[in-house]
């Protein structure tokens, strides 16, 4: 698993780097990392990790249409902010849906951490949505979900990939920054026009 698992990393960085940049091509490379850790989170008992790559390979699919659609039709997908009634709405449902799962998983199943696994899962089901569609604060949700991956996946053994979410913590800063100047470049141009 470990050749996997460092092939998926190398794919998850790319992804990243390529997502800050607003290039298309980070759905490709989200989509495949997706489904090596689709089988290396079942094998670690993350159950709800491992159908959170399920949701990540349909949202690559999703972010390609949106970013693509944009593209074809000569504008791109700009980078704008949610009102805080949908960062309230947001939170409120990612921590009713972890204390529903994380009781599911811990009184049906196996699950390693069943409530931190269903955090970092709900918490990334709603961040990857907000990078679709180029909502800045995703970089915000991210730095919280993948801090607290680092825990989970240590205690997992998943050294790597825990190592990945540490290089996530800084690339997420790069990725907020250059996506709001990106938003700021935007609105100067629009108030000029």
């Amino acid at each position: 698993m470990f050749a996997w698992e460092a092939l998926a990393v190398v794919l998850a960085i790319t992804y990243l780097v390529l997502a800050i940049r607003q290039n298309i091509w980070c759905w490709a490379a989200a989509a495949v990392s997706t489904l090596i850790y689709l089988f290396i989170m079942f094998d670690a008992k993350l159950y709800m990790e491992s159908v959170l790559q399920l949701f990540y390979l349909a949202m690559a699919a999703y972010g390609w249409y949106q970013w693509r659609q944009h593209d074809q039709n000569d504008e791109v997908l700009q980078v704008r902010t949610w009102p805080l009634s949908y960062h309230l709405f947001a939170i409120a449902s990612v921590l009713i849906l972890v204390f529903a799962s994380g009781h599911l998983l811990s009184e049906y199943s196996d699950a390693a951490l069943p409530h931190l696994d269903s955090f970092t899962t709900w918490g990334a089901v709603i961040a990857t949505f907000m990078v679709a569609r180029k909502i800045l604060e995703n970089w915000v949700y991210w730095f919280v979900i993948d801090a607290v991956s680092v825990g989970l996946y240590l205690n997992r053994g998943l050294l790597l990939t825990a190592l990945l979410f540490i290089l996530y913590l800084v690339l997420i800063i790069l990725g907020y920054r250059s996506w709001r100047a990106s938003m700021q470049a935007a609105q100067i141009k629009g108030a000029e026009a």
